[in-house]
């Protein structure tokens, strides 16, 4: 897979953004500093945030001699769907505060290449707009609200729009004491709105810790993933799983599929990185369904590295939203085949085919101990 061009003919190629982390530098200087750390900041001391990219740099990967791998196949089956890649963009909400094209023009993107999108309740375009510009799986992720008739229409505009799943977040009673958010006093700016919501829904979204506060639904149990799929008839995703018991009873619940998450970093701080509790999920799921991760994947590598240790596939939330703030649509799509093509390299390096041919002796037992990372 070729990585289109992020900037003009003529530019040398030096200047191209080559990896998650210089799209991330390109949006630094070109958003706002409240708006930089809204996006890339994480709760309390921030040591969840900093674990999850450190654990993944500190694995170590088994090379292979002479792998005799011409070109690898690198696509993926979930819940039925054929990904040309073990990768999808996980919800994050509010894409226009990067650029004005917002999630349709991320869906666009995604769709070039045949990835899946996972648009958030809190997406700044309406779902059925984001439907219209994508030409790939989408999966829409939705909150419990104590005004349980908002959860429920948004699962049924889902199935009307042609979304594939639903991806319930089990991880946010509220959204976790942000303190970049706190010292910076961030508000979403006027001209963005929680366009699915209504009026009465997002009063108050303005100020996302206070509007969970009062709107999310704290007493909501597993028993909503029946109601999820009764209304919406569509399988049901649990994310926000880090442990085997949580994954039992996603299980019990009657979950399509898990997705190993921290949130990013943003709500529990002191939780263990994303790759960390995998083994401990993949363990207790034994095969029964698909299992996901999001949190700290930075590189092709980190995509092989998370599959080593059983997961099926990973979602990127911040790098979509840095190459979307870097250049649009052509950003995220540039980003998503950086990622794509250092992944299939690293099957060839590490002597792997296919995906299915991924295991744990990939990666070297045990993994070393990792530093802890400022994340400024």
């Amino acid at each position: 897979m070729t990585a289109p061009a992020l900037r003009p003919p003529g530019v040398p190629a030096a200047a191209q953004p080559l990896t998650v982390a210089d799209f991330a530098a390109l949006a630094r200087e070109r958003l706002p500093a409240d708006v930089w750390d809204f996006i890339a900041g994480g709760a309390g001391r921030e040591r969840t945030l900093a674990a999850n990219e450190a654990v993944f740099e500190a694995a170590r990967l088994r090379p292979r001699a002479l792998p005799g791998i011409e070109e690898p196949g690198t696509s993926v089956e979930v819940l039925g769907s054929r990904w040309p890649a073990p990768l999808g963009i996980a919800p994050v909400a509010y894409h226009e505060l990067v650029h004005p094209d917002g999630e349709s023009g991320t869906a666009r993107a995604a769709g070039d290449l045949g990835l899946p999108l996972v648009v958030s309740t809190f997406s700044s375009r309406r779902l059925e707009e984001v439907a219209a510009a994508a030409t790939a799986p989408l999966w829409l992720q939705v909150y419990c609200f104590r005004d349980t008739a908002t959860t429920l229409d948004l699962a049924r505009r889902a199935r009307a729009s042609g979304y594939q799943a639903l991806v319930l977040t089990t991880d946010t009673p509220f959204t976790g004491r942000r303190l970049r958010d706190l010292r910076n006093d961030f508000r979403i700016p006027g001209h963005i709105a929680a366009a699915n919501l209504s009026e009465t829904a997002a009063a108050g979204a303005a100020t996302p810790g206070a509007h969970s506060r009062h709107a999310f639904d704290r007493s909501t149990g597993w028993s909503v993933v029946a109601r999820l799929r009764a209304e919406s008839g569509l399988p049901v995703l649990a994310k926000g799983v880090l442990t085997a018991r949580d994954a039992e009873a996603a299980l019990a619940a009657g979950v399509a599929g898990i997705v190993v998450s921290n949130h990013g970093g943003r709500q529990l701080d002191g939780a263990p990185a994303t790759l960390e509790a995998l083994p401990e999920v993949v363990a207790a799921v034994r095969g029964r369904c698909p299992v996901l991760l999001d949190g700290g994947v930075r590189t092709g590598a980190d995509v092989l590295v998370a599959l080593a240790l059983g997961a099926r596939a990973v979602l990127v939330g911040r790098p979509a939203l840095y190459a979307l703030a870097a250049d649009g649509a052509a950003g995220v799509r540039r980003m998503l085949s950086l990622l794509t093509e250092e992944f299939a390299e690293t099957m060839v390096l590490t002597g792997h085919a296919t995906p299915d041919a991924i295991g744990p002796d990939t990666v070297l037992p045990p993994v070393p101990p990792y530093p802890a990372r400022s994340h400024g």
